[in-house]
């Protein structure tokens, strides 16, 4: 059976990790997998990918970044989710239009529901089945950044706009809980690798 699972959440919240192992786990179950992440997974989306995170292009408007996620994504459903699903497959995706929710619309407060509208057009109607919300304070998920190394434009927004982007992932979650599970980041990898295990196991059948 087809099954498309989301990751997703404020910085630092080790997203990329558990899904690399999540798509393990699924694996070995038998399930036919494709990991794929935004922005990114197609040769197109990592181009864009590099631009929307270069700390060289601070003067981005909120309104691009939107624009430039969603061309990623429309390119990635179209090329890579949409037929993995319809052959019957699972995805898993470190992280999906929710993000844009969460950063463009409650983080730069641009209209959600413009935002819904374009996206609806972007991704063809296309919803994830389960969306796993790992989540963290955004002092604390901020901190990890800065410690792996790996900081972009996005985490160098200030601590108010990390703020905001967390408090609507969840809402979002509160707005849906059939899709929504949440998960506190702030545990130990394999702690929180058993959660979505868990999570997965009542859903999906080996």
């Amino acid at each position: 059976m087809s099954y498309f699972i989301t990751l997703e959440g404020p910085e630092g919240g080790g997203k990329s990790t558990q899904a690399r192992r999540l798509v393990d786990h699924l694996e070995t179950q038998g399930h036919n997998v494709l990991f794929t992440r935004e922005p990114g997974g197609t040769e197109i989306g990592d181009q864009i990918r590099r631009i929307i995170m270069s700390l060289d292009n601070k003067s981005m408007s909120s309104e691009a970044e939107f624009l430039l996620f969603s061309a990623s994504r429309a390119q990635v459903v179209r090329e890579l989710i949409s037929p993995h699903l319809e052959s019957g497959g699972v995805v898993v995706c470190d992280r999906f239009y929710d993000s844009s929710l969460a950063y463009q619309g409650y983080g730069h407060e641009l209209d959600l529901e413009l935002l819904r509208t374009i996206t609806g057009f972007v991704t063809g109607g296309l919803v994830p089945d389960l969306t796993l919300l790992l989540d963290l304070t955004s002092e604390l998920g901020l901190e990890r950044r800065k410690q792996d190394g790996r900081w972009n434009r996005l985490d160098d927004y200030d601590l108010a706009f990390h703020e905001r982007v967390r408090q609507g992932y969840l809402r979002l979650a509160e707005l849906d809980p059939k899709r929504w599970v949440r998960i506190d980041a702030a545990e130990s990898e394999d702690e929180i690798q058993a959660e979505i295990r868990e999570a997965i196991a009542v859903r999906i059948s080996a």
